[in-house]
């Protein structure tokens, strides 16, 4: 990958979208992961205005701190950059006091996060007439969909989602990313805990590029695969089927003119 030509490309794109837009700047939730350092940092290369958000809710103290050293990172580089701090920890507790106690709702409890995170990114963005910049990549947002439906995927721009997660670290060790982003293993920070996305998905970033390029290939025996490539290529399958609610446009049931 030509990273300085994917990094000027990238910064020109919104550039450009902003002046069609009529808007004045950016908003982003910053995590501490390598994905919204890496947008973040592209966003204020732009030198227009950006406001990075931290939105701690019950979070490890890892991400935490690697999210307010990368927010300090940008300020100290980009005059562009302005930061804001919402813990939204009281708002999530006050949501799980009000609703039925389950023992089966962690999944939907984690989404929960995430929509609350993408309704403050939003508030933000409205006050400020800013675009929510969304950090989702390739594998992310078009292979498996480890996403939230109107959490984390709802967004106005994807500077990133055409690129895997091994180029957006390639384009971050470019950009001079901390290293302690691109040492830290990729989490999407919902359980309040360090579990990772290979935790999480059963399979690496890397393992899951090779089942989607073999998939865009379209000519495959899964038969001449070995045995953990084989279950790489169910679980890419599998997520990439569950999750195609996230990934295509919302149904709409279109009435015929007869009857209308």
């Amino acid at each position: 990958m030509q990273v300085e030509e994917v990094k000027h490309h990238i910064v020109n794109w919104l550039s450009d979208y902003i002046k069609k837009s009529g808007t004045k700047g950016f908003v982003i939730g910053v995590s501490g992961g390598i994905d919204s350092a890496v947008t973040s940092t592209l966003g204020a290369l732009t030198n227009l205005p950006l406001l990075c958000v931290e939105m701690p809710i019950q979070q490890d103290i890892s991400q935490v701190t690697r999210a307010k050293n990368h927010i300090a990172f940008l300020k100290d580089n980009y005059i562009n950059v302005s930061s804001i701090e919402t813990n939204l920890t009281p708002i999530f507790e006050s949501f799980t006091d009000a609703i039925p106690k389950r023992t089966d709702d962690n999944l939907a409890l984690a989404n929960t996060r995430a929509r609350l995170r993408m309704t403050t990114l939003y508030y933000h963005a409205q006050i400020n007439n800013y675009l929510v910049l969304g950090t989702g990549n390739k594998i992310e947002d078009f292979g498996i969909g480890f996403f939230t439906k109107y959490g984390d995927g709802g967004v106005d721009l994807s500077p990133i989602a055409d690129l895997t997660k091994s180029e957006v670290f390639e384009l971050g060790k470019h950009l001079n990313i901390i290293n302690d982003i691109l040492i830290a293993p990729p989490t999407d920070g919902l359980w309040g805990d360090e579990r990772t996305d290979e935790d999480q998905i059963g399979a690496s970033y890397p393992e899951l590029e090779w089942a989607m390029n073999i998939v865009k290939k379209g000519v495959f025996d899964i038969t001449q695969f070995n045995t953990r490539q084989q279950e790489v290529f169910q679980i890419y399958t599998r997520l990439n089927t569950i999750n195609q609610h996230k990934m295509q446009a919302i149904p709409v049931c279109i009435i015929p003119n007869k009857i209308k």
